[in-house]
């Protein structure tokens, strides 16, 4: 499969959240409009909602991407860092939502803050991509092998973490770990 064939959002705004969504799903699913809507139900009282930017340019925040998933009948589970990613049962999990350190940038110019941000990790034809929206194309990964790697290296870094995209069966029975793994 060609890097064009894979569904791939590209970065808008603080929008990274909604990219990820729809690139682990392979589909434009979500919006701004349907993002910012989660927000309103998950605190109707709010003038301030804390669950987006207060300039209204994303920002979502991982109960926002946890309700789309689940509007969709899948669930996320969040991966406890001190496990190895060898115990992940890859083969029950649908994709991948990392949220990692960013540098932020205008223009050309970079400057010397980090923010966080979202990016989706997805098997297409049997080949693991990197969807990061900031990327122009999808970056091909490789098999199982090479994710475990990418995996690593990612959750390597210390306020990196991730979500396991599942089927809600999945979540509950917990078949997304490997069996044979020990309890850590």
């Amino acid at each position: 499969m060609s890097d064009g064939e894979v569904f791939h959002e590209k970065q808008r705004l603080e929008l990274c959240a909604i990219h990820a969504l729809n690139n682990v799903l392979q589909e434009r699913v979500f919006t701004k409009e349907t993002a910012d809507d989660i927000c309103k139900r998950l605190a109707p009282q709010c003038v301030v909602n804390p669950h987006r930017s207060v300039l209204g340019t994303g920002n979502y925040d991982v109960n926002v991407i946890m309700a789309a998933l689940q509007s969709r009948d899948l669930a996320a589970v969040w991966w406890d860092k001190r496990r190895t990613v060898q115990s992940l049962c890859m083969s029950k999990v649908h994709g991948y939502i990392l949220n990692v350190p960013s540098r932020v940038s205008l223009g050309i110019v970079s400057l010397p803050v980090r923010r966080r941000h979202w990016l989706a990790v997805r098997q297409v034809n049997g080949q693991y991509y990197n969807l990061d929206s900031k990327l122009k194309s999808p970056a091909c990964i490789g098999g199982e092998a090479e994710l475990r790697t990418f995996l690593s290296e990612q959750l390597s870094q210390d306020v990196a973490e991730m979500l396991l995209v599942v089927q809600r069966e999945v979540e509950e029975d917990g078949s997304w770990l490997n069996p044979d793994s020990p309890n850590e």
